[in-house]
């Protein structure tokens, strides 16, 4: 199940484990991704808080944690390839997962149609 929030995160929810990265109107937006600094494994963050940075030839922008969490795992290959981002940004160029403190939290997120609303 996709969730999306308003700063253009995805989540991609498996259990209490969520994949998190940027949506394609994201990427759109920042351009080419020429940098990306992920968070350390084991890190926990609050919904809202900065989690990562990318930069583009464009803009700096930071990368929010959706929801409260532990990072149980980074994409290392966005880190050697930003343009990973670019190319296929809701897969190969996801971002972190996120152990979920509260699972239940994600039904207050954006759903694919109210996240093209969103953007239209």
């Amino acid at each position: 199940m996709l969730k999306f929030t308003a700063e253009h995160e995805w989540l991609k929810l498996e259990g209490d484990v969520a994949t998190v990265g940027i949506t394609s109107h994201a990427a759109e937006q920042l351009g080419d991704l020429v940098f990306v600094e992920l968070p350390e494994v084991g890190a926990a963050f609050d919904k809202g808080a900065d989690a990562a940075t990318v930069e583009s030839v464009k803009a700096a922008s930071e990368v929010y944690c959706p929801l409260d969490g532990e990072i149980t795992e980074i994409n290392q290959a966005i880190v050697d390839d930003p343009s990973l981002v670019n190319s296929d940004p809701q897969g190969a160029g996801w971002f972190f997962k996120l152990k979920l403190k509260t699972v239940a939290d994600a039904d207050a997120l954006l759903d694919e149609a109210a996240y093209k609303e969103l953007i239209a």
